[in-house]
This record gives structure tokens, sequence and C-alpha cells, in this order.
């Protein structure tokens, strides 16, 4: 993980009602997260939102697109929301918030906070260099 971003996650929380945030790999590997949230939970999130984001790719036919790029994934909860978004190649940010937040709020901050950190969220897919498979 890295804890050089943990700070800058923190700024995602400036929003009235954002709670938490993560930056994870598309391979469910925690890169980063917010300073007052758990490691092992957000180990756990990470691997969840691995799977969301996958799962939401999937989709863009269903827009009548079949090339309509994911941008975001919004999950409801009765006790708030989930946000999900592209942080790079490879890299996903995720933020967790109260049910009143204001949606577009966060999502703007997510869109500056990304663009904020630009090429230090890219995460590429790893190489098999361990020799055969």
């Amino acid at each position: 993980m890295n804890d050089d971003l943990s700070w800058m996650l923190d700024s995602a929380l400036e929003i009235p009602g954002a709670l938490h945030a993560v930056l994870i790999s598309a391979d469910g590997l925690l890169m980063a997260r917010t300073q007052d949230f758990d490691r092992d939970d957000a180990d756990r999130v990470a691997a969840a939102m691995s799977g969301v984001q996958s799962l939401s790719r999937t989709l863009g036919f269903f827009c009548e697109d079949p090339k309509a790029a994911w941008r975001q994934t919004l999950v409801e909860f009765d006790g708030g929301w989930v946000f999900l978004i592209s942080a790079g190649e490879g890299a996903y940010l995720g933020v967790s918030a109260s049910p009143d937040v204001d949606m577009a709020d966060i999502t703007f901050r997510m869109q500056q906070l990304v663009a904020q950190l630009g090429k230090r969220l890219t995460a590429p897919p790893r190489e098999n260099i361990g020799g055969t498979s």
C-alpha cells in the first residue's frame, strides 16, 4: 500500500458526508486508503470493488452502445452510497458516503482528486516475471 497517497485520499473526505476512500488496482489489491479506515476493512472493500467494476464494465452494451466506456458505478444502501470511478490505467477510486451527501459535490471532488494525482494513480497490469506458468 502506498501511504504517501493516503493524505491525498483524505482530501476526498472534505465533502460533508464523505466517509472513507480507497484506491485499488483492477485485480483487487489495496493501493491506498484514507488514514482513518482500518486496513483489514480496506482490503475487503478493495476485493469487492474490483468485482463491482468488472461487472459494471460488462454492461456497456445495455446502453445500446457496445463500445460504451464505463465511467462510474454508484451503489445505494440504506445507510449511504458507494461511488467507484476510474483513476488511471488499472486503478480505481472508491468513496463511501452517508445518505445525505451531495452527490454532485462528491463525484466532482473525486474527479478533481483523480486529475490531481494523475500518473501516480496508474497501476499497469502485472506481468508474469516468474518464468513458466
